[in-house]
């Protein structure tokens, strides 16, 4: 039996002889390899984190002692020493085990999370209420690839630092986040990676200073001053240390046993400490370590002989569409400056830098920071495109609404991952892009049905003069239908005539909806199949031509319905007075989280596939004077087939 078949809790790892741990390392690496090579998920950031996790766990007993994890991605070594080791083949799978921390999951994870930035905060909240209460435990908050750089850390650690208790900040420092880390701070902690300097000039002061004459007060308190200047200009730890935590490291993030010994001591420490922590990005696996961004995130893929093979799907991503489209426009508009804020890699925006790399930027993990940057750049005329995830453009809703809407500048924001988005589930669903930004006065929003609507839709935008937004999926681009017209403000595509109900779709469900109505047509029901194209500017002419009808009218979007383009379509039949429409909702439910899992179960789940379209038609149809149903999800394949 291996040492991992026999880990059930953390106090089994107690048990072990530290002179095993580096081989438990070496079994936790074997797993994840197998397990993510079979069904994708995070690789790198787990390799390289894998030590640290053990020491953590060995020293402190997170059955009673707290720990918070920032970009929850690493946890995976985390997860293989608390229980889940045996169901951890089910990784991102639907029913199986969550890529991210998960509170339905395990006592041992005590907040889902997915978000960067936000351990130290929490730990502190936690540290407070345990002072408070009376608890004698330890608060440890393990912050990762490059989210120290993140404002909400930053305001963290702030916070930690006036704290009278022992807390603990492990910084593991492996230069990346899923690109490269950016920033002056990242080049801070660099330079004392590289760099002993400092503590050699302390060490060579220790030694020469007990040796010089005795000089008189004056002189003393001058070389008093020299210690503290050469301290403040060239110690790693002065940022922190200035914030109020006592500053230790770098230290080898590899190094198991040094590790066990720094953390046993620290943990005894009763005021805040930040130990600098350095690992390497998909330590233990040679290409990964040659190319860690990369590696990040694979599909999944097969090693022979050295050499990698990640599986790809059929057809080209949105993301490579949207990048591809940029850069067709970029080579006309010189005013064209992309951006992302430590997604380089995610929204294909490397692509760009390499072919034009004085207009694209990666900000880091800082997307409040990345939407007044651009704020600032479209002031000052140029067309900035931020590509950002839709769920961590919520980070920047004040952003947005201040700095970008309020001014009316003609910021782009392209909306990778909106909607669902398979194996990571809740934390990185996109579900509330259109409305949180529904609700500014002046803003734009689009959302193509395939690459080139996508490409129209960019078009479209730059020639506005305020702000807008396009959105599209973690998914496939389908095949073009026909030729596409260019956008119009406001105007929706009609794809299909049928004068039995009316299908009004936005983006990517315009090609489900086609799909449904051909099925709905071999049972007799011709649908009207609507491409929306924008959720605000509504099309007035569309909701009144589809009141018009008579039938049955199905909303479909893949996102939440509440407030989103659905309800959009509500809001201005109701100002156009128009009324005794049967209307249906289809989107993301409002009151629960869809679960990690495949992307077209998810879609399924929600009713926004070609069968739960078809079905929720059908079912109209049958039941004329049904309204909005709020009903358990359908049998949508049973329905279909009587």
């Amino acid at each position: 039996m291996s040492l991992l078949d026999g880990i059930r809790s953390p106090a089994d790892l107690r048990e072990l002889p530290l002179d095993q741990l580096p081989m438990l390392a070496e079994e936790i690496r074997n797993r994840i390899l197998e397990v993510v090579g079979r069904s994708g998920g995070h690789l790198t950031s787990n390799l390289g984190v894998t030590e640290l996790t053990i020491a953590l766990h060995r020293v402190f007993d997170f059955s009673k002692d707290r720990l918070l994890w920032d970009v929850g991605h690493q946890c995976y070594p985390h997860k293989l020493l608390t229980g889940r080791h045996e169901r951890f083949d089910t990784l991102r799978k639907a029913g199986g085990v969550s890529g991210f921390p998960d509170i339905h999951e395990s006592d041992y994870d005590l907040f889902s999370v997915g978000h960067a930035g936000t351990s130290v905060a929490t730990a502190v909240g936690m540290a407070r209420a345990d002072q408070i209460l009376g608890r004698d435990n330890c608060v440890v908050a393990l912050v990762g690839d490059a989210s120290i750089v993140n404002g909400v850390a930053v305001e963290g650690l702030n916070q930690a630092g006036i704290l009278k208790r022992q807390f603990l900040v492990v910084l593991n420092d492996n230069e990346w986040g899923i690109s490269p880390t950016q920033g002056a701070i990242a080049e801070y902690l660099a330079r004392f990676r590289a760099s002993n300097f400092y503590e050699d000039m302390k060490a060579r002061t220790k030694k020469v200073l007990p040796k010089l004459p005795l000089l008189g007060k004056p002189v003393f308190e001058m070389i008093a001053h020299l210690k503290e200047g050469i301290k403040a200009t060239f110690s790693p730890g002065q940022v922190f240390e200035a914030l109020g935590l006592q500053y230790v490291g770098p230290v080898d993030g590899h190094d198991i046993k040094h590790l066990v010994e720094m953390l046993d001591f620290l943990k005894r420490a009763q005021h805040p400490v930040l130990l600098h922590v350095h690992t390497v990005k998909g330590k233990g696996c040679d290409w990964a370590t040659a190319e860690p961004g990369k590696y990040h995130s694979p599909k999944p893929f097969i090693v022979e002989d050295g050499k990698v093979t990640i599986k790809k799907g059929a057809g080209k991503s949105w993301t490579t569409a949207f990048v591809d489209a940029l850069m067709t426009l970029a080579e006309t508009d010189n005013r064209i400056y992309a951006m992302t804020a430590g997604m380089l890699d995610g929204t294909g925006l490397n692509k760009f830098q390499e072919r034009f790399p004085d207009r694209c930027r990666d900000i880091g993990i800082a997307e409040s920071c990345t939407v007044d940057i651009a704020a600032g750049m479209a002031k000052a005329g140029l067309r900035p495109v931020a590509a950002i995830y839709s769920t961590f453009l919520q980070r920047a809703f004040d952003q947005v609404f201040q700095e970008v809407v309020l001014q009316g500048l003609p910021v782009m924001f392209c909306l990778d991952r909106a909607g669902l988005v398979g194996g990571d589930g809740p934390v990185h669903h996109g579900f509330l892009d259109i409305t949180y930004l529904r609700g500014f006065p002046g803003m734009v929003l689009m959302a193509p049905m395939d690459e080139p609507e996508l490409l129209e839709s960019l078009k479209f935008g730059l020639t506005l003069s305020r702000p807008c937004a396009v959105r599209y999926p973690r998914d496939t681009v389908p095949t073009p239908i026909a030729d596409c017209p260019p956008f119009t403000m406001g105007r929706s595509r009609r794809l299909r005539e049928g004068d039995d109900a009316t299908v009004l779709c936005y983006g990517v469900t315009a090609t489900a909806a086609l799909a449904a109505a051909e099925m709905l047509a071999e049972n007799g029901i011709e649908v009207a199949v609507v491409n929306a194209r924008f959720a605000k500017p509504i099309d007035r002419d569309m909701v009144e031509a589809a009141f018009a009808a008579g039938g049955p009218i199905v909303t479909v979007e893949d996102h939440s319905v509440s407030g989103g383009f659905g309800s959009a379509v509500l809001e201005t039949a109701q100002e156009m007075g128009l009324t005794a429409a049967r209307i249906v909702r289809l989107g993301m439910p409002t009151d629960r989280f869809i679960a990690h899992g495949s992307r077209p179960g998810q879609l399924a789940e929600c009713g926004i596939d070609a069968t739960g379209i078809a079905a929720t038609v059908q079912r109209l149809m049958e039941s004329p004077h049904e309204a909005e149903p709020d009903a358990p999800p359908l049998d949508a394949r049973a329905l279909l087939s009587r």
